[in-house]
């Protein structure tokens, strides 16, 4: 694929500074970049590779100062590189088919131009919608429904009732609808409690590998639209994430708990069960949840505080040995005044 500059301009909606006709091949890295490739610069501090690369032309922001080389002018220029990558690199395979090797009930509802590939299995009256990629090894149980345009990697699980979507992409060692952790005590012994809900997973979701979603205890457990899921996360039963969150690696949500719509959860963030996170929140790496966390905020720490907060008490923190070496000198001082006035009380 060739485009002119130009061409690229009108695509992600930028300005052309310099020879707009320059033919683009290629998408590179600045350091890179060869000629006929364009690259990008999203960082100030990159500015002086400018005139260092063989790109043929530059994504930057609006600010930059023309140069001796073409620039496309963007308010955001890594969104711009985004865009101008996936039409580069955008796939265009046809429908493969159904192996004769899948396994299909005869009762599911089959859309038009499936890529079933052998040793996947669909189950009685699952429902498939058109252009579905189901790759080796991926299991989808009785009465469940995949989306239009949806790509499940191998070795996919997806329990019986599960609702996918259009759009979704789940990666290989992706479990969707297993029970939920949940038992109740009967003296020592434990009684597990039957999991009878299902999980729903909206349009535009994408879950990451070897992530696990468990099926709701009663109801539904549901991720909503645009949710972008991270590898090994694991969403207890009757988590709801709102639309447009992100959940990053490791990330473990216990059991009940409500997130608002362009959540954030950094790696290795841990919430506790029956919490309520409010939209636009972030919450920074391996940060412990146990409480509400109002909306429109940014948190940290384990417990978790609002961000200036937690960093005021690391610094605390970091000074504690300090302050402890200062709290027994004064404890010593203090005895030996103590001690002082009690000899010359006794003198009296």
């Amino acid at each position: 694929m060739k485009k002119r500059l130009k061409e690229l301009a009108e695509w992600v909606n930028g300005e052309v500074v310099g020879e707009g006709e320059v033919e683009i091949s290629g998408v590179a890295a600045i350091e890179e970049a060869k000629v006929g490739e364009i690259t990008f610069i999203a960082n100030k501090k990159y500015l002086p590779k400018l005139s260092e690369t063989k790109a043929s032309a530059v994504i930057v922001s609006k600010e930059v100062a023309p140069s001796n080389k073409p620039l496309l002018r963007v308010a955001n220029p890594y969104l711009a590189f985004v865009k101008i990558l996936t039409l580069f690199f955008q796939k265009t395979d046809q429908p493969k088919g159904i192996d004769p090797n899948a396994w299909i009930s005869p009762t599911a509802q089959l859309g038009r131009e499936l890529t079933i590939y052998p040793y996947a299995y669909i189950g009685d009256r699952c429902r498939i919608g058109d252009h579905v990629i189901l790759h080796p090894g991926v299991y989808v149980g009785e009465d469940s429904s995949i989306g239009e345009e949806s790509i499940l990697y191998p070795n996919v699980s997806i329990y019986s009732g599960t609702m996918i979507g259009k759009r979704a992409i789940l990666h290989s060692g992706v479990v969707v609808g297993a029970d939920g952790f949940g038992y109740v005590k009967d003296g020592m012994k434990n009684v597990k409690i039957p999991q009878v809900g299902g999980v729903i997973i909206e349009d535009d979701v994408e879950i990451g590998a070897n992530t696990t979603i468990d099926r709701a205890t009663l109801g539904k457990t549901i991720i909503r639209r645009g949710v972008k899921i991270d590898n090994l996360v694991q969403i207890a039963h009757n988590v709801v994430i709102g639309e447009d969150s992100i959940i990053v690696a490791q990330v473990g949500i216990a059991g009940s708990t409500k997130i608002g719509k362009n959540v954030t959860l950094a790696g290795q963030v841990g919430v506790a069960d029956h919490i309520e996170i409010g939209d636009n929140v972030m919450v920074g790496a391996q940060s412990g949840v146990g409480q509400d966390l109002p909306a429109n905020q940014g948190y940290n720490g384990s417990p978790v505080l609002p961000y200036r907060e937690s960093l005021r008490a690391i610094t605390v923190f970091q000074k504690l040995p300090d302050m402890k070496k200062t709290l027994i000198e004064m404890e010593k001082r203090l005895k030996k005044i103590e001690e002082t006035l009690s000899a010359k009380g006794k003198e009296k």
